[in-house]
């Protein structure tokens, strides 16, 4: 039964990557007010091997998780018999990360006898804009991260329809791939971000891999690798390490541009004809590929939303947004909610696409993106 009057109390757990979160919600009348909000980054662990490392972010999270929700709850200044549910991420990620938050936010569940909301990551994402922004139904989403990067009409809750996708590599997989040829360290984006404000984004001549393709698919697969071959063949010193930087992210932000451009023409956003283009994920932190992007609505007649910066990269308080949505329309099945629910490493939000016309291939554990 839906709850849409009644004012509900959510903790939400992430730990779908390397950042251990949680976070309670207060969800009333439609409206969101976060009253807690902890995140526990893993950078230390993970920066000595430029990447995340999968078993070592499964053991943090499981020595972080229970102080992670501790500290959100005692930052909220409530019980956990105050909580109307419990919502962890359920995939998509690494799997270990993942079981270890489903665990912690069953155990809570079951003990303080709430509904357990299972939530996927990147429906979080699609409404981390309604954190802290007015975002109505419907909107075109531009979800960039480290593992995704597609076009998506979101029409209502669970109601998605992916419209383009990478064929292959993620844009913040491909930032990151950059700044380890480049020996920038890790995380990359922001270290690939902040050279390129000093550098010339014309000194190289980087591909756009599919720009003039018609429909929204993306590559960056081949502009990563041109970013190695020109990093092996020229001369680096910071001057030049600083334009390479310019022109790959340059290169990034006209493929995105273009494609935003092309989705914005496409966009019917029924209703009250007002074009809402959300931008989410990490890569939505990227100042150049922001301004960029507002640039494309402003021309397109639409508004630029996108989530504050901390709420960009992984967070625990679109997970608690996205399971008190959830349990405020009823879409929760009894009053345990999702316990049976499974951690599932990959999970897209448009399931009908992903099967029909899968992009990268089903694999075993079922269709990515």
């Amino acid at each position: 039964m839906p709850l849409m009057s009644q004012t509900l109390t959510l903790l939400g757990i992430e730990t779908s990557c390397d950042e251990t979160a949680a976070a309670v919600l207060r969800l009333q009348d439609g409206r969101a007010e976060l009253v807690s909000d902890v995140i526990r980054t893993q950078l230390d662990e993970h920066a000595p091997y430029l990447g995340v490392v999968p078993e070592i972010a499964a053991r943090a999270h499981a020595e972080l998780a229970d102080l992670t929700v501790k500290a959100a709850m005692h930052e909220a200044g409530i019980s956990y018999s105050e909580l109307d549910g419990v919502a962890a991420t359920a995939g998509p990620g690494l799997i270990g990360g993942v079981l270890v938050g489903m665990m912690t936010g069953k155990a809570i569940a079951q003990a303080a006898g709430k509904p357990f909301i299972a939530v996927n990551h990147l429906e979080g994402h699609a409404l981390s804009p309604r954190l802290g922004n007015d975002c109505p139904f419907p909107y075109l989403l531009l979800l960039v991260s480290g593992g995704h990067c597609q076009f998506l009409e979101v029409r209502g809750l669970g109601d998605y329809r992916r419209l383009g996708s990478t064929i292959d590599d993620a844009v913040g997989e491909a930032f990151d791939k950059t700044a380890k040829t480049l020996g920038l360290g890790f995380p990359g984006g922001p270290a690939v971000e902040r050279l390129a404000e000093g550098g010339n984004p014309d000194a190289f001549a980087l591909p756009r891999p599919l720009l003039n393709r018609p429909g929204l698919d993306m590559s960056f697969a081949g502009l990563k690798t041109a970013v190695a071959r020109a990093a092996a063949e020229d001369t680096m010193n910071d001057d030049r390490m600083k334009d390479l930087c310019a022109s790959f992210q340059t290169a990034v932000t006209d493929i995105l541009a273009t494609k935003a451009a092309l989705a914005l023409e496409a966009f019917d956003p029924g209703g009250d004809g007002a074009k809402r283009f959300v931008v989410a994920g990490g890569v939505a932190a990227n100042k150049a590929i922001r301004a960029a992007l507002d640039e494309v609505a402003k021309s397109a007649g639409a508004r630029l939303i996108a989530p504050p910066l901390r709420h960009c990269t992984d967070n625990a308080a679109m997970i608690a947004l996205a399971g008190a949505e959830r349990l405020a329309a009823g879409l929760v099945e009894g009053e345990a909610g999702d316990l049976g629910t499974g951690a599932r490493p990959r999970w897209p939000l448009d399931e009908a696409a992903a099967k029909s016309a899968p992009v990268y291939g089903t694999g075993r554990r079922g269709a990515k993106a």
